[in-house]
Parts: C-alpha cells; sequence; structure tokens
C-alpha cells in the first residue's frame, strides 16, 4: 500500500489546494504535541458522501468542546469536502477532515495558536478483510477501558481518545484477533475500537450499550433507524461483561466498518445470522441510494 505522505493530487489545506506532496505542518505544532486535534471520517459511495451535513456537525461540536473554534462555517466546510472529493474523483472512499493547534506557542497553554483546518480523501474500501462480511470478526476484551465522563471531553472524535484505542488494537492483532471490545469506566460494555457494538438475544432484540462515556456514532443511530423500521426493537442500556454468553449474534457499526458481524468474543462463539446480514444490506441500500433511484 502507497504510504498516506507518498500519493498524489490535492488536499484542501487552510481554503488552498495544495498539492498532497507540498503539505506541511511544523514538529511544534501544539496538536502534535498535546492532542489538540479533532477530525470526522465520512464515506462517499457512488461519488456521494453520505450524511455530510451531519458530520460536520459533529466535527464543530468536537471543536467546541476542545476550545477550538474553526475559522470557518459549516457550510463552507461542506463546500470543501464536496470540492476535494469532486478535485481527487473519488468515487468510493474515505474523507478525513480534521484540525488543530498550529505552532505559535509550545507547553500546555495554547490561547494564541492559530487553528489549521485540512481535509483528505482516498479511495479505500472495506476497512476489515471482505469475506469478515460473512464470516464474522474475533474480538480480544482490551485491559484498557474507556474514561470516565468527567475526566475527558468523550463525546468528542477528538486524537487523545484513541491512543487507547490503537494499544487495544495492536495487541489484539498481536495475539491473532481482528479488532478489541473495549469496556467503559464501570466494566461495562462499551465499544470496539473505532465502532459501535449491537447484539441480538435469542427473541430476535437487538441490545446495544448507551453511549455515556463514548461516541454515538452516525452510522450507529442509522442502524437504529433501519431496525427500527423493520419492527426489530432496540433496548439501548448498560450491558455487563457476564452477558456476553446470552446473546446469538453480534455486529458492529461505523463509518469505515459500516456494519461487520462479529463471529467470537474470546472463547464465546456468535452466529452470523440473517438479521444481521439483513441490516447490512438494508444499510447498503441506503448508503447508495441517490445512484439506485
Amino acid at each position: 500500500m502507497t504510504p498516506y505522505d507518498k500519493r498524489e493530487g490535492k488536499i484542501w489545506y487552510n481554503n488552498d489546494l495544495v498539492d498532497w506532496n507540498d503539505v506541511k505542518l511544523h514538529v511544534l505544532s501544539h496538536g502534535l504535541h498535546y492532542a489538540s486535534c479533532v477530525f470526522e471520517g465520512l464515506r462517499v459511495y457512488d461519488g456521494e458522501i453520505f450524511k455530510l451535513e451531519e458530520h460536520t456537525d459533529r466535527l464543530f461540536h468536537s471543536a467546541k468542546r476542545m476550545d477550538i473554534k474553526i475559522p470557518y462555517s459549516e457550510e463552507e466546510i461542506n463546500q470543501a469536502t464536496k470540492k476535494i472529493v469532486s478535485v481527487q474523483n473519488v468515487k468510493n472512499g474515505y474523507v478525513r477532515p480534521f484540525a488543530w493547534r498550529g505552532s505559535e506557542m509550545m507547553a500546555v497553554s495554547a490561547q494564541k495558536t492559530k487553528i489549521h483546518v485540512a481535509i483528505t480523501t482516498w479511495e479505500w474500501g472495506t476497512y476489515f478483510d471482505p469475506k469478515l462480511k460473512t464470516e464474522g470478526i474475533k474480538l480480544n476484551i482490551s485491559k484498557w477501558r474507556r474514561p470516565a465522563p468527567n475526566t475527558i471531553p468523550w463525546d468528542t472524535k477528538a486524537s487523545g481518545l484513541y491512543m487507547i484505542c490503537t494499544l487495544s488494537k495492536h495487541e489484539a492483532e498481536r495475539d491473532g484477533y481482528t479488532d478489541s471490545l473495549m469496556l467503559d469506566h464501570e466494566g461495562n460494555i462499551a465499544e470496539a475500537t473505532g465502532a459501535n457494538i449491537f447484539f441480538k438475544d435469542k427473541n430476535g432484540e437487538l441490545h446495544t450499550p448507551i453511549p455515556d462515556s463514548f461516541l454515538d456514532g452516525i452510522t450507529r443511530r442509522t442502524i437504529i433507524e433501519i431496525a427500527k423500521s423493520k419492527n426489530i426493537k432496540v433496548n439501548e442500556r448498560k450491558i455487563t461483561q457476564k452477558e456476553l454468553s446470552s446473546f446469538v449474534g453480534c455486529f458492529l457499526t461505523g463509518t469505515a466498518a459500516e456494519v461487520t458481524p462479529v463471529s467470537k468474543i474470546l472463547e464465546q462463539n456468535y452466529e452470523v445470522c440473517s438479521l444481521i446480514l439483513d441490516l447490512s444490506s438494508s444499510y447498503e441500500k441506503l448508503v447508495r441510494k441517490k445512484k439506485a433511484a
């Protein structure tokens, strides 16, 4: 795979289209040293950006929570996102807008730093191996937990929140798993390293953790809407680790993960059932609906 710093094309950078290889970030940028960075991840399907406005709204929410004032309006970011996707001619790919503090100050305090904004996009297939969409992925359980809500701005997509996700993912892959299940600060089920999680019980109902210390994903909300439209009951509640053996199905949701079945959590096996495959199919139809219409 071509390294991301060696790719070609343009990046939208502080309201300019800059050659991919000419984009520069100073090594003393506050965002690099103190995680003063917020970001989003969007998908492009058949040339159309899925839920652009919702992602931009969340980017601005994250920035506000991190005391970062983005020097553009939401509409300007929406238009810039559409522009770079068009310039790069991305048909089925990924978009990464992000904002960070610059290098004017070097210490914890950062009131006088310039806020930089960039938007990048590239062709990108499935997050997990495509065959795992039908076979299911395997999860371990991370030793790292999502922090308590009074310790960090948990409802943001901020860089610092993903440090323990990287550690968890690395450990899982070293041990032969695809990803890692993370618990919350109370020991309840939270999410995977970059996706929300759902369980199916023996009665065909879905259960998903309440997002009170981790991100309430846009894909998560979309799947809940799809499930309810099919008269599938969705229970948003606290889920304990002891309950894992009572469920018969499991899947992840996320912009990158889309709808990905889980076949195993440690020694607990789950069925990649028709309900999960149907939700995945319905989601696929939804994200490509403009071309299908």
